[in-house]
């Protein structure tokens, strides 16, 4: 299915969470239950991420939404704070199509890189964000507002043994 993206809109959050909801379950496989149970953002929060144009959306034939990405800026990088696709269309390029649209937010706005931070084990996590051409950050180069992200992961439950952040570089 070939993806189109377009921004974010405030109304967009209730089937956003529906998204975070499905593509959770997944987790359930591999024995995180936690995180498959993990409520997605808030209404708000989605809103204030489409209100600030760091939230995309790809969308079906009818405008409806089937995975999304939001960034915020951490280190100086576009930092994707959430990505999710349904499951159904999961391995079809949206995710792809995504990043690619944060890669164009993170170009266009002065960012030398794009982070994010997953689980290094989960086959669609680490290793399907290695194979789009991330890379794993060594521990003594994490910047100071990355290491505090992972220290708030740590603090809602996530094993930091299991998770990894990871960086691609743009081209200047």
């Amino acid at each position: 299915m070939p993806a189109r993206i377009r921004a974010g809109r405030r109304q967009d959050g209730a089937a956003l969470q529906e998204i975070e909801r499905w593509a959770g379950e997944r987790f359930r496989a591999v024995g995180l239950d936690r995180v498959a149970d993990d409520e997605p953002l808030s209404l708000a929060l989605l809103g204030r991420y489409a209100d600030i144009g760091r939230c995309w959306v790809a969308v079906d034939s009818d405008d409806q939404p089937v995975g999304y990405a939001i960034v915020d800026v951490v280190d100086g990088a576009a930092h994707i704070e959430q990505i999710s696709v349904r499951p159904d269309l999961q391995g079809s390029g949206i995710g792809r199509a995504l990043i690619d649209r944060v890669r164009a937010w993170a170009a266009a706005n002065g960012c030398s890189a794009i982070t994010l931070s997953t689980f290094a084990d989960v086959e669609w996590n680490g290793p399907l964000y290695a194979h789009l051409g991330f890379a794993a950050i060594p521990e003594g180069d994490i910047g100071p507002e990355l290491r505090a992200l992972r220290a708030a992961e740590a603090r809602h439950g996530l094993d930091p043994a299991r998770r990894v952040c990871m960086r691609i570089d743009l081209e200047p």
